[in-house]
Parts: C-alpha cells; structure tokens; sequence
C-alpha cells in the first residue's frame, strides 16, 4: 500500500527530481504491532536532511499521521518514507517555488533467520569506495549507486553483509548498516564525518552503552583495527543488531557486550510497539 501526497498511488510524475536526480531522503522504518517503531527519530532526522539539501520539509504532524495509519494494516512490516524535491524542468536548477513529493510505503517484512540475530552472520570487505563528501554525510539521501555496486560484488547466500571503505581506505559502514566493534571492554564505531549514514540504531546503541558506562569512541578505523576487536555487529532499522561471526577469513564469538545491547534494544522495540490508549 502506498500514500502519494496523501492519497493512495502507484505512479510518480516522471518530471519528479527524485527520479530525475536522486533528488530527495528516505526513512526505513521497522513496524511492529501496526505501530512504526522509533518514528520521531526517523522523522527527525528526515528534517535534518532537508534542512542539508534545502528541501522544505512536509509537516512532521502529517507525516507521522499518515505513517501511523499506514503502519495500522501490518503486524510487523517495512514502511519507507520518500520525501524529494518534487517536479521541475529539466537542469539542475531548483523549481520555484518548490512543492516537495511525500511518498510513504508499507512492505513486508524480511524473511531473516532467526539466526542472523542469534548466531551471527558472515561479512565481507567490498572494493567500491564511498566518496568522501562531508556535506552529504550522514543524512540517508536517495543516491545509492555506491551501495548497489558494493552489493553486485557478491552472490554467494552464505554472505549476508559487505564492510564498505572510503577513498581513504578508512572502513565507514556495511552495505546496509552500520558497524560496531568491541575491543578490550570498550565500544569503537566508525567516524561519519566524510561520508555514511548515521543510523537510528547506531544513535540507540550508541545511547545505549554510554548508559551502562561502556566507553564509546567514534574515530576512524581501518581493515586492520576492525579485523582485530574482540566483538564486532552491524545495525539497521530492519535488522536490529546482527553480530558477526565471520568476517574474511576471521571468526569471532558473539560476545556478552554484543548481547547486551541486543537485549537493551529489544526493551526499546517491546515499549515502542505497545498500544497508546486515550486518556
């Protein structure tokens, strides 16, 4: 099921510069129990995103009313919000005035094995490099081609994520998320200052282990560091925490802290997905 700018629709303008240019931001987000979880985070940061590509950001009070009804036709599903910088004539000039498009989806959830969250999953270092571009990082705008190159790297089933680097051979993030390491007792992820996502789950996780007095340090890593750390999961809004077992041909055990994190994240998700009842 889809809403258009509030309607129900298939068919985006073909003049829509989210088509044309990759013009716009996404949100992913989990639902649970027809409620989508996280929403004000993802909402925020879909503002913060407009605000960077100066894209007037639809109401944030509209946007979680259709997320919301949306969300009630699914137990568990996948609902993405596209929001881009709407029609205008060909170039790369901005339309004046600009009427952004709101595009909101509910999917279907993953079918994931349950033991990608219990046993771990196998990654891979990619070849194709993320541009560094500080005035993109961070902010989930719709030009991926970067990740789906990094994805055709690879067939085989048995590998569920790929470890992407910059063009300075700095490890940012998976394909799809983002990346931790655990090293002697301490929380390491990588610095997204040129280039990445900054994932709902990553800002969580972060949150949460600096409330249980686990340091937490976001600096750049390299192939080496991250092939050395004690403990190492990847995160996103559909797949939680996913440790990793295997990485290149180094293997690792899924760890207390990993566990840890994984249980405190799931408290969040159980309150989240709960029912509001009017006063």
């Amino acid at each position: 099921m889809f809403l258009l700018n509030g309607e129900p629709g298939h068919y985006v303008d073909v003049a829509d510069r989210g088509f044309q240019y990759g013009d716009g931001l996404f949100e992913t987000i989990e639902v649970l129990n027809g409620r989508p979880l996280f929403l004000d985070r993802h909402l925020k940061r879909l503002a913060h995103g407009c605000r960077r590509l100066l894209i007037p950001m639809p109401p944030s009070e509209l946007l979680a009313a259709e997320a919301r009804q949306l969300a009630l036709e699914s137990d568990r599903g996948v609902l993405k919000i596209i929001v881009t910088r709407g029609s205008g004539g060909r170039g790369y000039r901005q339309p004046e005035p600009i009427q952004p498009t709101r595009l909101l989806g509910l999917h279907p959830y993953p079918d994931y094995p349950e033991n990608f969250q219990t046993q771990g999953i196998r990654a891979r270092f990619c070849w194709q490099r993320l541009s560094v571009n500080s005035a993109l990082a961070g902010i989930k705008h719709l030009n991926r081609l970067e990740q789906i190159l990094a994805r055709a790297e690879w067939r085989d089933d048995d590998i569920q994520e790929g470890l992407m680097l910059d063009t300075e051979e700095r490890v940012v993030e998976g394909v799809m998320s983002n990346l931790f390491a655990v090293k002697a007792g301490q929380l390491y992820t990588p610095s997204l200052a040129g280039c990445g996502v900054a994932g709902i789950i990553r800002e969580l996780v972060i949150g949460f282990a600096r409330d249980i007095g686990l340091p937490v340090h976001e600096i750049p890593l390299d192939q080496v560091e991250v092939l050395a750390t004690d403990e190492l999961f990847v995160t996103n809004s559909v797949i939680g925490i996913w440790p990793v077992r295997r990485l290149e041909q180094r293997v690792l055990e899924v760890g207390p802290l990993t566990r840890r994190l994984q249980s405190l994240l799931n408290q969040a998700r159980m309150a989240e997905a709960q029912p509001c009842f009017a006063a």
